[in-house]
C-alpha cells in the first residue's frame, strides 16, 4: 500500500527559523517613513513592537534559535503532518506525486499560530500587558487570542465589520480564548470614528482595522501591536513549516521540482517556499509557484500608478495595506524586485535584479486552480491552503 501520511516526531520541530535574508544577494533597502520618506530606524518602530522582534526584522543571521517556551507550545501540534495527495494525483490522471503540507492541526486551525505563539512570548518577556491587532476573517485574530492567552497577556481584536457580522463563529473562538473582538470601523479610536463620520455603514476595511490597531498600541505604553502577515520577522517565524517539510520530503525519497503555495500576505506561501528558495538561490533546479487571488492580485498588479524610487516600486495594493510608506507585497523584502511593468504580470514575470531568483505567479479564481506540472514522474510540494 502507498504510503500516505509522513510524520515526524516531537523532537524534530525545528529549533531555528530560517531566515532568508541571509542568502538574499544584497540587503535590501531599510523601510521609509511616510510622512518623510526617509529611512526608519529601530527607534521609530519601538512604540508598537518589542525590541527583539525589531532585531528579527532587520537581522541577516541564517537561523535564529527558536525559545524553548515557544518550542514547548508548538508541540501542541507540530510538527504538521506532510500528505501524499493520492486521490488527487488519481483525478488528474498523472504519474506526478503530489505533496501537500497540512497546517489545520494547530488548535487555531491554521498556520497563523507559528507567529502568533513567538509575538505573544517576546511581548511578554518585554512586559507587555496587551497586545492589538486587526483580523479579516478571522483567522489572524484567534490565532493571536490563543497565543495570549498562554502568555497571560490581554488581546484587542479590531476585526472588519462585514466578517465581524458575517463570522460570529470566529469572534466566540476570540472569545474562548478571552480576547475582545471589535467590529471596525468603531467608536473606540479617531481613526474610527472619522470613518464612521463619513461613512456610517462602511462594511470596513483590514488598512481600517490595522489604523484602529496601531492607534490604540501607540498610545499606550502597556500596548503593543502585532500583525500575523507581511512582516519579515512574521515570515521568518513560519518557515517551521518549510523546514519540517524538506525533512519529511527526505523521509518520502523525494524532492519537489514545483513548490506551490497560495500567496496574499505572504505568511503562508513564506513559511512553505523561502526554505526550498534557500536551495534555489544555491543553484537547486526547483521551481517556485506563487498562486494568488484575482480578486487582490497584490504580486501582480496595483490598481495605481506605479512610480520608481531607489529603484524600488511603490504602489496603493487593491488590499489597502500600506507599511511603513512602501508597499510589502507579501513575499518578503519585495524591494529586491525591480519595477513590476504593466502586463509582465501576465507572464508572473517578477526578476530579481542581479537575476538570480524567479518567482512564478498564478492567479486563483473563485472556484478554479489549475496546476501546472510537467508530464512524466516528478513531484510538487502543494500548501494546505490552495
Amino acid at each position: 500500500m502507498a504510503q500516505h501520511r509522513y510524520l515526524l516526531p516531537e523532537d524534530r520541530i525545528p529549533a531555528h527559523w530560517y531566515n532568508i535574508a541571509a542568502d538574499l544577494p544584497s540587503m535590501p533597502p531599510p523601510p521609509l517613513n511616510p510622512g518623510t520618506g526617509q529611512p526608519l530606524g529601530p527607534e521609530a518602530l519601538a512604540g508598537i513592537f518589542p525590541m527583539s522582534l525589531i532585531e528579527q526584522e532587520v537581522s541577516t543571521d541564517r537561523y535564529i534559535a527558536i525559545p524553548d517556551p515557544v518550542r514547548e507550545i508548538y508541540a501542541m501540534w507540530r510538527p504538521t503532518p506532510m500528505y501524499r495527495a493520492l486521490g488527487l494525483e488519481k483525478a488528474l490522471g498523472t504519474t506526478c506525486k503530489i505533496f501537500y503540507k497540512y497546517e489545520g492541526v494547530s488548535p487555531a486551525g491554521s498556520h497563523k499560530p507559528n507567529t502568533s505563539v513567538p509575538q505573544a512570548y517576546y511581548n511578554a518577556q518585554a512586559g507587555i500587558k496587551r497586545l492589538t491587532t486587526e483580523t479579516g476573517a478571522g483567522q489572524w485574530g484567534s490565532s493571536l487570542s490563543f497565543a495570549c492567552n498562554l502568555f497571560d497577556i490581554e488581546c484587542k481584536v479590531f476585526m472588519v465589520r462585514v466578517s465581524y457580522d458575517s463570522k460570529p463563529y470566529r469572534r466566540m473562538m476570540m472569545e474562548t480564548w478571552g480576547g475582545e473582538c471589535v467590529a471596525s470601523p468603531s467608536e473606540e479610536t479617531n481613526a474610527g470614528r472619522a470613518i464612521l463620520a463619513e461613512h456610517p455603514d462602511s462594511p470596513g476595511s483590514l488598512g481600517i482595522a490595522i489604523s484602529e490597531a496601531v492607534e490604540q498600541a501607540a498610545m499606550n505604553d502597556d500596548t503593543n501591536y502585532a500583525l500575523g502577515s507581511v512582516l519579515n520577522h512574521v515570515l521568518l517565524h513560519q518557515t517551521v513549516v518549510g523546514e519540517e517539510a524538506k525533512e519529511q520530503m527526505e523521509m518520502a525519497g523525494a524532492y519537489p521540482d514545483v513548490v506551490i503555495g497560495c500567496v496574499g500576505g505572504g505568511s503562508n506561501f513564506g513559511g512553505l517556499a523561502f526554505p526550498f528558495l534557500q536551495d534555489k538561490i544555491a543553484g537547486k533546479d526547483i521551481r517556485i509557484v506563487a498562486v494568488e487571488p484575482a480578486s487582490c492580485p497584490t504580486l501582480t498588479r496595483v490598481n495605481a500608478t506605479l512610480r520608481e524610487r531607489d529603484g524600488c516600486v511603490n504602489a496603493t495594493i487593491p488590499c489597502e495595506i500600506w507599511l511603513n510608506g512602501r508597499t510589502r507585497f507579501a513575499v518578503a523584502m519585495i524591494e529586491y524586485f525591480a519595477a513590476v511593468e504593466e502586463g509582465a504580470a501576465a507572464e508572473g514575470a517578477l526578476m530579481l535584479p542581479t537575476g538570480v531568483l524567479q518567482l512564478d505567479v498564478l492567479q486563483k479564481t473563485t472556484d478554479v486552480v489549475t496546476f501546472h506540472m510537467s508530464t512524466g514522474p516528478s513531484y510538487a510540494n502543494v500548501s494546505n491552503e490552495l
